[in-house]
């Protein structure tokens, strides 16, 4: 064994000190946006009485795929209820919901730079590789010096962690589209903002939302790890049940967890797929509009038939 050592925990730990101490202005202002959104998704989810709450995500199950997911909403809430985990369930939704949003907010627009530039695909992917592979409580200890303890290193944490699927995703789903389609919007002159818009992202739609699924399933599985750095929620309770060994406790908080992403895991597919029962009822709807508006076709008159001419004789 040799001597040498290569020093780059204690150069990373130097760098995160000069950003601290440079930027610490810039990222108390991030923690109070960041803060402030939660609280504001946490009070709308929390406030309300919670058959309300059941109510509405009833509603919403039923416009994606029908009664009986309607059904199963009702029933899987009403169960995160009857374990006393409602509070906990939605403080834990918010940071979900916030931190799901920050994420596809982010990961959307560079997917797309990624499928229009192979330099910046290049440039990314290595970052997305090792954001993908790197633990996550690594992500935890320089969110913790940048934010203090509180909700928010846990929602940067997850969004760093949810990240990557968003933009694969968007990428591949843009450049899986038919190179022929996108040819002929350029041949009719369409401009490449107009192609994007109107041309790729409608067609890879459903690859774009099975990434939005993964963004919103991974940062779930950030929940736990959130809840070691006082983000509190569901997280907070498996954390408080690992150290007290507390089988009960556990088992009711992770099945809260399991329920929150049945729904929403079964939520963002339907609308991936596009076939859902609001949609349907609008396709229908539509349809019976431009029946109705459409001429009828005039009837035609009945023309008398020609009188036949009897030849000359001669």
């Amino acid at each position: 064994m040799t001597d040498f050592r290569l020093d780059l925990g204690t150069w990373v730990a130097g760098f995160i000190s000069f950003v601290t101490d440079t930027f610490g202005g810039v990222f108390d202002v991030i923690r109070a946006i960041f803060l402030a959104a939660y609280d504001v998704v946490d009070l709308l989810l929390a406030s309300p009485p919670f058959w309300v709450v059941i109510v509405i995500a009833a509603i919403l199950g039923y416009l994606a795929r029908g009664w009986r997911f309607a059904l199963g909403t009702a029933v899987g809430l009403f169960v995160i209820v009857s374990v006393d985990q409602w509070e906990n369930a939605m403080d834990t939704l918010a940071l979900v919901l916030v931190a799901s949003l920050l994420a596809i907010v982010l990961s959307i627009p560079l997917g797309i730079w990624a499928a229009t530039s192979s330099v910046a695909s290049r440039i990314i992917r290595p970052i997305l590789d090792f954001m993908q592979t790197m633990p996550a409580f690594v992500y935890l200890i320089p969110a913790l010096i940048l934010f203090r303890v509180g909700v928010v290193p846990g929602i940067v944490a997850t969004v760093i962690f949810a990240l990557a699927p968003g933009v694969r995703l968007t990428e591949l789903g843009i450049r899986g589209v038919d190179k022929e389609i996108v040819e002929a919007g350029q041949a009719f002159g369409a401009s490449r903002w107009r192609i994007l818009r109107q041309i790729q992202l409608p067609l890879a739609r459903p690859t774009i939302m099975a990434g939005v699924n993964q963004v919103i399933m991974l940062s779930l599985s950030m929940v736990v790890i959130a809840g070691m750095v006082g983000a509190g929620g569901l997280g907070a309770q498996v954390v408080a049940s690992l150290n007290r060994i507390d089988v009960a406790l556990g088992f009711e908080a992770g099945l809260s967890v399991v329920i929150l992403a049945i729904f929403l895991d079964r939520l963002t597919a339907a609308l991936g797929d596009g076939e859902t029962v609001l949609g349907r009822m609008l396709g229908a709807r539509a349809a019976r509009r431009r029946a109705s508006a459409a001429p009828a076709a005039p009837e035609r008159a009945a023309e008398p038939a020609p009188e036949r001419t009897e030849p000359a004789l001669v």
